[in-house]
Protein backbone atom coordinates (compact mmCIF):
# COMPACT_ATOMS: atom_id res chain seq x y z
CA UNK A 1 0.00 0.00 0.00
CA UNK A 2 2.88 2.69 1.12
CA UNK A 3 4.98 2.28 -2.12
CA UNK A 4 2.36 2.61 -4.54
CA UNK A 5 0.93 5.77 -2.84
CA UNK A 6 3.78 7.62 -2.50
CA UNK A 7 4.54 6.49 -5.69
CA UNK A 8 1.29 8.18 -6.94
CA UNK A 9 2.02 11.11 -4.61
CA UNK A 10 5.19 12.03 -6.43
CA UNK A 11 3.65 11.52 -9.43
CA UNK A 12 1.18 14.22 -8.75
CA UNK A 13 3.74 16.77 -7.26
CA UNK A 14 7.13 16.33 -9.15
CA UNK A 15 4.59 16.45 -12.60
CA UNK A 16 3.24 19.83 -11.68
CA UNK A 17 6.64 21.25 -11.32
CA UNK A 18 8.99 19.77 -14.20
CA UNK A 19 5.47 20.24 -16.64
CA UNK A 20 6.09 23.57 -15.93
CA UNK A 21 9.66 24.12 -16.66
CA UNK A 22 9.29 21.92 -19.76
CA UNK A 23 6.86 24.71 -20.38
CA UNK A 24 8.09 25.99 -24.47
CA UNK A 25 10.02 29.49 -24.42
CA UNK A 26 6.90 31.36 -25.43
CA UNK A 27 5.22 34.77 -24.86
CA UNK A 28 3.55 34.63 -21.45
CA UNK A 29 1.09 36.96 -19.00
CA UNK A 30 1.49 36.71 -15.19
CA UNK A 31 -1.36 38.06 -12.83
CA UNK A 32 -0.25 37.96 -9.17
CA UNK A 33 -2.64 39.71 -5.86
CA UNK A 34 -4.60 38.66 -2.86
CA UNK A 35 -7.78 37.79 -5.84
CA UNK A 36 -7.29 37.58 -9.56
CA UNK A 37 -10.30 36.52 -11.81
CA UNK A 38 -10.29 36.58 -15.26
CA UNK A 39 -13.95 37.53 -16.96
CA UNK A 40 -15.98 35.70 -18.96
CA UNK A 41 -15.05 37.05 -22.49
CA UNK A 42 -11.37 38.03 -21.62
CA UNK A 43 -9.08 35.89 -24.02
CA UNK A 44 -5.45 35.08 -23.04
CA UNK A 45 -3.62 34.17 -25.86
CA UNK A 46 -0.48 33.00 -24.58
CA UNK A 47 0.67 30.89 -21.41
CA UNK A 48 -0.69 32.29 -18.12
CA UNK A 49 1.03 32.29 -14.71
CA UNK A 50 -1.00 33.38 -11.31
CA UNK A 51 -0.01 33.45 -7.63
CA UNK A 52 -2.97 34.56 -5.58
CA UNK A 53 -5.18 34.03 -2.60
CA UNK A 54 -7.91 33.34 -4.45
CA UNK A 55 -8.35 32.88 -8.47
CA UNK A 56 -11.03 32.59 -10.67
CA UNK A 57 -11.07 31.50 -14.45
CA UNK A 58 -13.90 32.84 -16.28
CA UNK A 59 -12.52 33.72 -19.45
CA UNK A 60 -10.21 31.84 -22.32
CA UNK A 61 -6.52 31.02 -21.68
CA UNK A 62 -4.96 30.04 -25.17
CA UNK A 63 -1.92 28.55 -23.83
CA UNK A 64 -0.98 26.75 -20.33
CA UNK A 65 -2.81 27.88 -16.95
CA UNK A 66 0.18 27.66 -14.26
CA UNK A 67 -1.58 28.65 -10.94
CA UNK A 68 -0.61 28.54 -7.14
CA UNK A 69 -2.98 29.97 -4.41
CA UNK A 70 -5.23 28.91 -1.88
CA UNK A 71 -8.74 28.59 -3.51
CA UNK A 72 -8.30 28.20 -7.02
CA UNK A 73 -11.44 27.72 -9.53
CA UNK A 74 -11.35 27.01 -13.50
CA UNK A 75 -14.90 27.92 -15.03
CA UNK A 76 -13.76 28.84 -18.37
CA UNK A 77 -11.63 27.22 -20.71
CA UNK A 78 -7.95 26.56 -20.77
CA UNK A 79 -6.61 25.22 -23.94
CA UNK A 80 -3.26 23.88 -23.14
CA UNK A 81 -2.44 22.17 -19.92
CA UNK A 82 -3.59 23.03 -16.56
CA UNK A 83 -1.15 23.14 -13.62
CA UNK A 84 -2.63 23.87 -10.33
CA UNK A 85 -1.95 23.67 -6.68
CA UNK A 86 -3.44 25.44 -4.24
CA UNK A 87 -5.67 24.23 -1.14
CA UNK A 88 -8.69 23.54 -3.17
CA UNK A 89 -8.87 23.22 -7.19
CA UNK A 90 -12.28 23.08 -8.46
CA UNK A 91 -12.14 22.99 -12.32
CA UNK A 92 -15.85 23.51 -13.55
CA UNK A 93 -15.04 24.11 -17.08
CA UNK A 94 -12.85 22.55 -19.99
CA UNK A 95 -8.99 21.78 -19.92
CA UNK A 96 -8.30 20.58 -23.59
CA UNK A 97 -4.99 19.18 -22.33
CA UNK A 98 -3.65 17.46 -19.01
CA UNK A 99 -4.20 18.44 -15.55
CA UNK A 100 -1.51 18.48 -13.29
CA UNK A 101 -3.01 19.59 -9.69
CA UNK A 102 -2.17 19.10 -6.00
CA UNK A 103 -3.99 20.31 -3.21
CA UNK A 104 -6.52 19.72 0.06
CA UNK A 105 -9.41 19.37 -2.36
CA UNK A 106 -9.24 18.05 -5.85
CA UNK A 107 -12.90 18.53 -7.55
CA UNK A 108 -14.06 17.67 -11.21
CA UNK A 109 -17.50 19.41 -11.21
CA UNK A 110 -20.64 18.28 -13.31
CA UNK A 111 -19.76 20.63 -16.16
CA UNK A 112 -16.05 19.57 -16.02
CA UNK A 113 -14.10 18.36 -19.76
CA UNK A 114 -10.76 17.07 -19.55
CA UNK A 115 -9.55 15.97 -22.76
CA UNK A 116 -6.43 14.46 -21.68
CA UNK A 117 -5.10 12.95 -18.55
CA UNK A 118 -5.61 14.11 -14.87
CA UNK A 119 -2.46 13.64 -12.59
CA UNK A 120 -3.14 14.65 -8.98
CA UNK A 121 -2.38 14.14 -5.37
CA UNK A 122 -3.53 15.47 -2.22
CA UNK A 123 -6.08 14.69 0.37
CA UNK A 124 -9.59 14.79 -1.30
CA UNK A 125 -10.37 13.87 -5.07
CA UNK A 126 -13.96 14.16 -6.32
CA UNK A 127 -14.82 13.43 -9.36
CA UNK A 128 -18.97 14.52 -9.72
CA UNK A 129 -21.50 12.98 -12.15
CA UNK A 130 -21.46 14.88 -15.47
CA UNK A 131 -17.21 15.13 -15.40
CA UNK A 132 -15.65 14.26 -17.93
CA UNK A 133 -11.98 12.49 -18.82
CA UNK A 134 -10.37 11.91 -22.01
CA UNK A 135 -7.54 10.25 -21.01
CA UNK A 136 -6.06 8.39 -17.69
CA UNK A 137 -7.20 9.36 -13.81
CA UNK A 138 -4.11 9.34 -11.73
CA UNK A 139 -4.10 10.03 -8.15
CA UNK A 140 -2.43 9.48 -4.25
CA UNK A 141 -3.78 10.66 -1.00
CA UNK A 142 -6.28 9.86 1.29
CA UNK A 143 -9.52 9.63 -0.08
CA UNK A 144 -11.38 9.65 -3.67
CA UNK A 145 -14.38 9.80 -5.25
CA UNK A 146 -15.18 8.54 -8.54
CA UNK A 147 -18.75 9.77 -9.94
CA UNK A 148 -17.50 10.78 -13.32
CA UNK A 149 -16.22 9.27 -16.60
CA UNK A 150 -12.76 8.48 -17.32
CA UNK A 151 -12.34 7.07 -21.02
CA UNK A 152 -9.15 5.13 -20.46
CA UNK A 153 -7.36 4.01 -17.01
CA UNK A 154 -7.79 5.14 -13.44
CA UNK A 155 -4.91 4.21 -11.09
CA UNK A 156 -5.56 5.41 -7.45
CA UNK A 157 -3.85 4.48 -3.99
CA UNK A 158 -5.89 5.99 -1.45
CA UNK A 159 -7.40 5.12 2.28
CA UNK A 160 -10.92 5.11 1.26
CA UNK A 161 -12.21 5.25 -2.67
CA UNK A 162 -16.02 5.04 -3.54
CA UNK A 163 -16.37 4.58 -7.57
CA UNK A 164 -19.67 4.88 -8.72
CA UNK A 165 -18.90 6.43 -12.45
CA UNK A 166 -17.24 4.53 -15.35
CA UNK A 167 -13.48 3.33 -16.47
CA UNK A 168 -13.25 2.69 -20.00
CA UNK A 169 -10.03 0.74 -19.41
CA UNK A 170 -8.37 -1.01 -16.55
CA UNK A 171 -8.63 0.00 -12.94
CA UNK A 172 -5.99 -0.79 -10.66
CA UNK A 173 -6.59 0.41 -6.77
CA UNK A 174 -4.57 0.04 -3.61
CA UNK A 175 -6.73 0.87 -0.30
CA UNK A 176 -6.77 0.30 3.23
CA UNK A 177 -8.90 -1.90 4.87
CA UNK A 178 -12.40 -0.28 6.84
CA UNK A 179 -11.18 -1.37 10.07
CA UNK A 180 -7.47 0.08 10.04
CA UNK A 181 -8.34 3.28 8.53
CA UNK A 182 -9.63 5.66 11.14
CA UNK A 183 -13.04 7.38 10.50
CA UNK A 184 -12.54 11.21 11.01
CA UNK A 185 -8.55 12.15 9.32
CA UNK A 186 -6.63 14.47 11.18
CA UNK A 187 -6.61 16.54 8.25
CA UNK A 188 -10.25 17.75 9.01
CA UNK A 189 -8.72 19.69 11.43
CA UNK A 190 -6.53 21.92 9.28
CA UNK A 191 -7.69 25.75 9.01
CA UNK A 192 -9.87 26.70 6.49
CA UNK A 193 -9.80 23.24 5.03
CA UNK A 194 -12.18 23.22 2.29
CA UNK A 195 -15.84 20.89 2.87
CA UNK A 196 -15.44 17.16 1.15
CA UNK A 197 -17.69 14.40 0.80
CA UNK A 198 -17.16 11.69 3.85
CA UNK A 199 -16.14 7.88 2.48
CA UNK A 200 -16.29 4.89 3.77
CA UNK A 201 -12.96 2.91 4.70
CA UNK A 202 -11.84 0.90 2.28
CA UNK A 203 -13.14 -0.02 -1.46
CA UNK A 204 -16.52 0.68 -1.99
CA UNK A 205 -18.16 0.30 -5.78
CA UNK A 206 -21.52 1.27 -6.05
CA UNK A 207 -25.02 -0.23 -8.29
CA UNK A 208 -24.47 1.37 -11.95
CA UNK A 209 -20.07 1.85 -11.80
CA UNK A 210 -18.83 0.44 -15.04
CA UNK A 211 -15.48 -0.92 -15.62
CA UNK A 212 -14.78 -1.54 -19.52
CA UNK A 213 -11.17 -3.50 -18.87
CA UNK A 214 -10.20 -5.04 -15.97
CA UNK A 215 -10.00 -4.88 -11.98
CA UNK A 216 -7.15 -5.16 -10.08
CA UNK A 217 -7.56 -4.25 -6.24
CA UNK A 218 -5.07 -4.85 -3.38
CA UNK A 219 -6.65 -4.43 -0.47
CA UNK A 220 -7.33 -6.82 3.03
CA UNK A 221 -11.25 -7.58 2.78
CA UNK A 222 -12.53 -9.12 -0.59
CA UNK A 223 -14.68 -6.31 -1.66
CA UNK A 224 -18.07 -6.73 -2.94
CA UNK A 225 -18.74 -6.02 -6.63
CA UNK A 226 -22.44 -5.49 -8.32
CA UNK A 227 -23.03 -8.15 -10.81
CA UNK A 228 -21.83 -6.37 -14.73
CA UNK A 229 -19.86 -3.65 -13.45
CA UNK A 230 -16.51 -5.20 -14.40
CA UNK A 231 -16.06 -6.27 -18.03
CA UNK A 232 -13.17 -8.08 -17.60
CA UNK A 233 -11.08 -9.62 -15.04
CA UNK A 234 -10.93 -9.42 -11.57
CA UNK A 235 -8.08 -10.17 -9.01
CA UNK A 236 -8.03 -9.36 -5.83
CA UNK A 237 -4.75 -9.33 -4.11
CA UNK A 238 -3.54 -8.94 -0.26
CA UNK A 239 -0.79 -6.27 1.00
CA UNK A 240 2.28 -7.62 0.69
CA UNK A 241 3.64 -8.64 3.78
CA UNK A 242 7.19 -8.82 4.43
CA UNK A 243 8.43 -12.35 5.45
CA UNK A 244 11.61 -11.69 6.97
CA UNK A 245 13.39 -14.35 4.89
CA UNK A 246 17.03 -14.82 5.07
CA UNK A 247 19.11 -14.61 2.22
CA UNK A 248 21.70 -17.57 1.75
CA UNK A 249 25.56 -16.94 2.58
CA UNK A 250 26.11 -17.21 -1.00
CA UNK A 251 23.56 -14.46 -1.69
CA UNK A 252 24.93 -12.20 0.93
CA UNK A 253 28.71 -12.46 -0.13
CA UNK A 254 27.57 -11.72 -3.99
CA UNK A 255 25.51 -8.71 -3.54
CA UNK A 256 28.25 -7.68 -0.84
CA UNK A 257 30.82 -7.81 -3.90
CA UNK A 258 29.32 -6.59 -6.66
CA UNK A 259 27.98 -3.64 -5.08
CA UNK A 260 31.45 -2.76 -3.76
CA UNK A 261 32.57 -3.55 -7.16
CA UNK A 262 30.49 -1.06 -8.58
CA UNK A 263 31.38 1.45 -5.78
CA UNK A 264 35.23 1.25 -6.93
CA UNK A 265 35.02 1.43 -10.41
CA UNK A 266 33.00 4.25 -10.26
CA UNK A 267 35.44 6.40 -7.56
CA UNK A 268 37.91 5.04 -10.40
CA UNK A 269 36.60 6.46 -13.37
CA UNK A 270 35.74 9.56 -11.48
CA UNK A 271 38.82 9.74 -9.98
CA UNK A 272 40.76 9.53 -13.27
CA UNK A 273 38.68 11.76 -15.16
CA UNK A 274 39.27 14.67 -12.24
CA UNK A 275 43.44 14.14 -12.20
CA UNK A 276 42.90 14.95 -16.14
CA UNK A 277 40.47 17.43 -16.01
CA UNK A 278 40.73 19.69 -12.92
CA UNK A 279 44.29 18.34 -11.49
CA UNK A 280 45.19 21.02 -9.39
CA UNK A 281 41.61 20.86 -7.67
CA UNK A 282 42.66 17.21 -6.37
CA UNK A 283 46.19 18.30 -5.62
CA UNK A 284 45.26 21.25 -3.34
CA UNK A 285 42.58 19.36 -1.90
CA UNK A 286 45.13 16.86 -0.55
CA UNK A 287 47.74 19.44 0.20
CA UNK A 288 44.75 21.51 2.25
CA UNK A 289 44.15 17.91 4.60
CA UNK A 290 47.39 17.39 4.62
CA UNK A 291 48.57 20.64 6.15
CA UNK A 292 45.50 21.32 8.14
CA UNK A 293 43.86 17.74 9.27
CA UNK A 294 41.90 18.91 12.29
CA UNK A 295 41.00 22.02 10.55
CA UNK A 296 39.79 20.26 7.55
CA UNK A 297 37.39 17.85 10.08
CA UNK A 298 36.24 21.03 11.06
CA UNK A 299 34.87 23.01 7.96
CA UNK A 300 33.83 19.79 6.68
CA UNK A 301 31.53 19.45 9.76
CA UNK A 302 30.46 23.36 9.11
CA UNK A 303 29.93 22.68 5.60
CA UNK A 304 27.20 19.98 5.93
CA UNK A 305 25.59 22.23 8.40
CA UNK A 306 26.04 25.45 6.53
CA UNK A 307 24.03 23.04 3.36
CA UNK A 308 21.23 22.77 5.25
CA UNK A 309 21.12 26.36 6.17
CA UNK A 310 21.74 27.55 3.00
CA UNK A 311 18.86 25.75 1.17
CA UNK A 312 16.66 26.88 3.95
CA UNK A 313 17.40 30.62 3.67
CA UNK A 314 17.09 30.67 -0.11
CA UNK A 315 13.72 28.52 -0.12
CA UNK A 316 12.69 30.99 2.45
CA UNK A 317 13.97 34.16 0.82
CA UNK A 318 12.47 33.17 -2.76
CA UNK A 319 8.93 32.62 -0.89
CA UNK A 320 9.35 36.08 0.82
CA UNK A 321 10.24 37.33 -2.49
CA UNK A 322 7.02 36.05 -4.23
CA UNK A 323 4.88 37.22 -1.15
CA UNK A 324 6.18 40.38 -1.18
CA UNK A 325 5.98 41.03 -5.17
CA UNK A 326 2.38 39.28 -4.90
CA UNK A 327 0.85 42.49 -2.28
CA UNK A 328 2.71 44.78 -4.55
CA UNK A 329 0.69 43.74 -7.18
CA UNK A 330 4.00 42.59 -9.65
CA UNK A 331 3.11 40.20 -10.78
CA UNK A 332 5.02 40.08 -14.22
CA UNK A 333 8.20 39.38 -11.86
CA UNK A 334 6.57 36.35 -10.07
CA UNK A 335 7.17 33.73 -12.82
CA UNK A 336 10.78 34.63 -13.21
CA UNK A 337 11.48 34.58 -9.20
CA UNK A 338 10.04 31.50 -9.10
CA UNK A 339 11.72 29.61 -11.60
CA UNK A 340 15.02 30.92 -10.85
CA UNK A 341 14.69 30.15 -6.81
CA UNK A 342 13.96 26.71 -8.06
CA UNK A 343 17.23 26.53 -10.33
CA UNK A 344 19.04 27.77 -7.87
CA UNK A 345 17.98 25.00 -5.17
CA UNK A 346 18.60 22.23 -7.82
CA UNK A 347 22.08 23.78 -8.10
CA UNK A 348 22.84 24.05 -5.27
CA UNK A 349 21.69 20.20 -4.16
CA UNK A 350 23.61 19.16 -7.18
CA UNK A 351 26.47 20.55 -5.99
CA UNK A 352 26.35 19.50 -2.65
CA UNK A 353 25.55 16.23 -4.15
CA UNK A 354 28.24 15.61 -6.03
CA UNK A 355 30.97 16.92 -3.64
CA UNK A 356 29.88 14.39 -0.87
CA UNK A 357 29.23 11.24 -3.35
CA UNK A 358 32.75 11.92 -5.19
CA UNK A 359 34.47 14.79 -4.76
CA UNK A 360 35.29 14.74 -0.91
CA UNK A 361 35.89 10.91 -1.46
CA UNK A 362 38.72 11.73 -4.43
CA UNK A 363 40.89 13.81 -2.99
CA UNK A 364 41.46 12.34 0.58
CA UNK A 365 41.74 8.79 -1.65
CA UNK A 366 44.33 10.48 -3.50
CA UNK A 367 46.16 12.00 -0.53
CA UNK A 368 46.02 8.52 0.91
CA UNK A 369 47.85 6.90 -2.30
CA UNK A 370 50.36 9.72 -2.52
CA UNK A 371 51.25 9.20 0.82
CA UNK A 372 52.28 5.54 0.33
CA UNK A 373 53.42 6.03 -2.82
CA UNK A 374 56.23 8.55 -1.58
CA UNK A 375 57.24 5.61 0.78
CA UNK A 376 57.51 3.23 -1.68
CA UNK A 377 57.61 4.49 -5.34
CA UNK A 378 58.64 8.18 -5.16
CA UNK A 379 58.79 8.76 -8.74
CA UNK A 380 55.10 7.70 -9.11
CA UNK A 381 53.70 9.65 -6.22
CA UNK A 382 54.33 13.10 -8.30
CA UNK A 383 52.17 11.50 -11.42
CA UNK A 384 48.15 12.30 -10.56
CA UNK A 385 46.96 8.51 -12.18
CA UNK A 386 48.94 6.33 -9.69
CA UNK A 387 47.79 8.18 -6.57
CA UNK A 388 44.42 8.55 -7.19
CA UNK A 389 44.07 5.07 -8.30
CA UNK A 390 45.95 3.47 -5.77
CA UNK A 391 43.88 5.52 -2.81
CA UNK A 392 40.64 4.75 -4.74
CA UNK A 393 41.35 0.70 -4.28
CA UNK A 394 42.49 1.22 -0.83
CA UNK A 395 39.35 3.33 0.12
CA UNK A 396 37.07 0.84 -1.56
CA UNK A 397 38.37 -2.09 0.49
CA UNK A 398 38.27 0.09 3.46
CA UNK A 399 34.56 1.30 3.21
CA UNK A 400 33.36 -2.38 2.10
CA UNK A 401 34.41 -3.43 5.67
CA UNK A 402 31.19 -4.02 7.61
CA UNK A 403 30.31 -1.72 10.49
CA UNK A 404 33.96 -0.22 10.31
CA UNK A 405 33.78 1.03 7.01
CA UNK A 406 30.90 3.59 7.40
CA UNK A 407 33.13 5.65 9.96
CA UNK A 408 35.74 5.44 7.81
CA UNK A 409 33.46 6.90 4.80
CA UNK A 410 31.96 9.43 7.42
CA UNK A 411 35.34 10.88 8.48
CA UNK A 412 36.94 10.91 4.63
CA UNK A 413 33.75 12.91 3.13
CA UNK A 414 33.87 15.30 5.86
CA UNK A 415 37.78 15.80 5.54
CA UNK A 416 37.39 16.12 1.79
CA UNK A 417 34.74 18.67 2.53
CA UNK A 418 36.42 20.79 4.80
CA UNK A 419 39.25 20.90 2.22
CA UNK A 420 36.98 22.34 -0.30
CA UNK A 421 35.97 25.01 2.12
CA UNK A 422 39.32 25.89 2.97
CA UNK A 423 40.10 25.58 -1.20
CA UNK A 424 37.18 28.08 -1.30
CA UNK A 425 38.09 30.71 1.36
CA UNK A 426 41.19 30.55 -0.04
CA UNK A 427 40.43 31.88 -3.38
CA UNK A 428 37.88 34.31 -1.99
CA UNK A 429 40.72 36.23 0.22
CA UNK A 430 43.63 36.24 -2.46
CA UNK A 431 41.00 37.98 -4.98
CA UNK A 432 41.90 41.62 -5.83
CA UNK A 433 40.08 44.12 -4.13
CA UNK A 434 40.53 46.26 -6.33
CA UNK A 435 43.27 48.08 -8.79
CA UNK A 436 45.72 50.00 -8.32
CA UNK A 437 45.28 54.02 -9.27
CA UNK A 438 48.14 54.29 -12.10
CA UNK A 439 51.15 56.05 -10.50
CA UNK A 440 51.70 60.22 -11.88
CA UNK A 441 53.81 61.16 -14.43
CA UNK A 442 57.29 63.02 -13.40
CA UNK A 443 57.78 64.34 -16.56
Amino acid sequence: MKSKFILLVCIGLVAIFTLALATPARAFESRGGDTVTIPAGEVIEDDLYVGANIFTLDGVVKGDLIVAGSAITINGTVEGDLLAAGQSVVVNGRVMDDIRMAGASLVLGESAQIADDVVSAGYSLETKDGSSVGGDTLFGGYQAVLAGDTARNANIAVNRLELSGSVGGDVSVEVGSAEETPMVSPFTFMPNMPAVPSVAGGLTIKSGASIGGDLTYTAIPETMIPPGTVSGDVLHKLPAVVTGKEQTVTEKTSSWFFTNLRNLVTLLIVGLLMVWLVPKLVQNGANAVNAKPLPSFGWGIVTIFGFFFALLALTTLVVIVAIILGIVTLGDLLGTIIWAGIIAVAALIFAFSVSVGYISKIIVSYLGGRLILARLKPEWAERPYWPVALGVVIFAILVAIPFLGGFINVIVVVLGLGALWLLGWELIRSRPTGAKAPAESTD
